[in-house]
């Protein structure tokens, strides 16, 4: 990952890139999953101590260790150093990894699908429940949790296949579902989902340390909760699916299964209060604030004036832009330069059959309000370096962005309504291109003013 080589390709004018580049670089890097894992997992007189608690090992302890989503290698490789030979047995499935398919030091490797379910994330999930079969009250199951897993392993229930899956989730992401109406759906068709590990591992003690990548950090949507209680139901499922039946069809198969689910029929997903629930500890070990205060030191080391306006930033991502836009417009910082951070996750309803993600779609909504707005700049990013299902990570915006694009004959408006920002910002060359960064936390908003 270099972002001074991503932002020298950038073709609007970014000022100070020998500051703003090492600003984006500390957001990402404050997500480092292996250091994450690092400083909250060891090995002390025969105990395993993870986020302070304490696991007793023993010479019958077996610790099978499950690391699932796009930060998994880089997790595990923290887990690797922290306890050595002590790992038994486990699974890693992730979206980009040069071992799919072998067998490393007892842990297989799986390429699963994202943000759609595939076959690779099949083939990962059920090897998740082979790993955790037989285990005893004195193994320990160590869950290395990331943003991605939802979609990059799957069991489907019984009735449910993966062609079906694939179908429902395109019609979710088509409908510009949240993240937790798009996992409350998901828990209630996936064995290993909403504390469905923890049924897998039962007896054995199980500890989720987890990099979130929802706002809030709700432990039961991230990944959508292998291994912690969920509150949400069947019927939950069943009212998200009534309404966005408009954007496609749903599977029989899946409406008959929740409908069995809501009427009682199929015994719901693990509940707060449950006994299972009470054996595992989860514990978040990094986050998008992580990210947002370490930007922020990084730019006041620079000289810039800098804040965190929020790290939950949420909504429709053309409406997000275009508060940006007004932000970068209506700023009266008297201090410059400055930088304002805005965390979150935004949500896109598709209306088009374009491509771009939505860093790229707040990208383009605020093209319109920050045209010819001297002194002032935007960069999107998302935090895993791949923005929806494309190669960018965001991109950059400023005061001749739209003169540029209508010079090439490009209609903002147009692109927009398209959801086609991909294109809008390739033909510009304001893309960001940073590749995957191996970790994932979320979306951060950078606006910037100068002299």
């Amino acid at each position: 990952m270099k972002i001074y080589d991503a932002l020298n390709m950038v073709t609007c004018k970014i000022p100070r890139k020998e500051a703003i580049a090492p600003v984006l670089e500390s957001a990402i890097e404050a997500a480092d999953p292996l250091r994450a894992i690092v400083h909250n997992l060891d090995i002390r007189e025969n105990c395993l101590l993870a986020c302070g608690e304490t696991y007793p090992i023993t010479a019958k302890t077996r610790l099978v260790t499950i690391a699932l989503g796009k930060a998994a290698p880089a997790m595990l490789q923290g887990a690797s150093i922290c306890l050595g030979d002590l790992i038994f047995n486990g699974v890693c499935v992730t979206k980009h990894i040069e071992q799919a398919g072998r067998t490393v030091n007892g842990i297989k490797y799986f390429e699963g699908n994202h943000p759609v379910p595939g076959e690779g994330s099949l083939a990962g999930g059920r090897s998740i429940q082979s790993a955790l079969a037989g285990l005893t009250e004195q193994d320990i199951v160590l869950v290395l949790l990331s943003g991605g897993g939802s979609a990059l392993a799957t069991l489907p229930v019984e009735g449910v296949s993966i062609a079906d899956l694939q179908q429902l989730t395109g019609v979710l992401l088509q409908a510009g579902v949240t993240i937790t109406e798009l996992n409350t759906v998901r828990k209630h068709l996936d064995r290993i989902k909403g504390g469905g590990l923890l049924r897998m591992a039962a007896p054995a003690q199980v500890i989720a340390l987890v990099l979130s990548d929802v706002v809030g950090n709700p432990l039961d949507v991230i990944a959508s909760g292998p291994a912690y209680p969920d509150e949400s139901t069947f019927a939950n499922a069943l009212e998200i699916i009534d309404r966005i039946k408009r954007f496609g069809i749903i599977p029989e198969s899946i409406l008959q299964h929740l409908q069995r689910g809501a009427s009682g029929m199929i015994p719901e997903t693990l509940k707060p209060g449950d006994a299972l629930a009470s054996s595992a500890r989860n514990a978040i070990i990094g986050s998008n604030i992580d990210s947002c205060r370490a930007a922020v030191m990084k730019a006041r080391e620079f000289g810039f004036h800098a804040e965190i306006v929020t790290d939950r930033l949420v909504g429709e991502a053309r409406d997000v832009g275009t508060y940006l836009a007004s932000v970068a417009r209506e700023s009266l910082i008297a201090q410059k330069p400055w930088m304002l951070v805005f965390g979150g996750e935004t949500t896109v309803t598709v209306r088009g059959n374009g491509q771009g993600g939505r860093n790229q779609e707040v990208a383009l909504a605020a093209v319109r309000g920050m045209d010819a707005l001297e002194g002032r700049l935007l960069i999107t990013l998302a935090t895993d370096g791949e923005d929806g299902p494309t190669n960018a990570a965001g991109a950059a915006v400023d005061g001749t962005t739209l003169e540029r694009a209508k010079n090439i004959g490009l209609d903002q408006g147009e692109y927009l309504n398209n959801n086609d920002a991909y294109t809008y910002f390739k033909k510009i060359g304001d893309l960001l291109m940073i590749g995957p960064t191996g970790t994932n936390v979320n979306d951060i908003s950078f606006l910037f003013g100068f002299d």
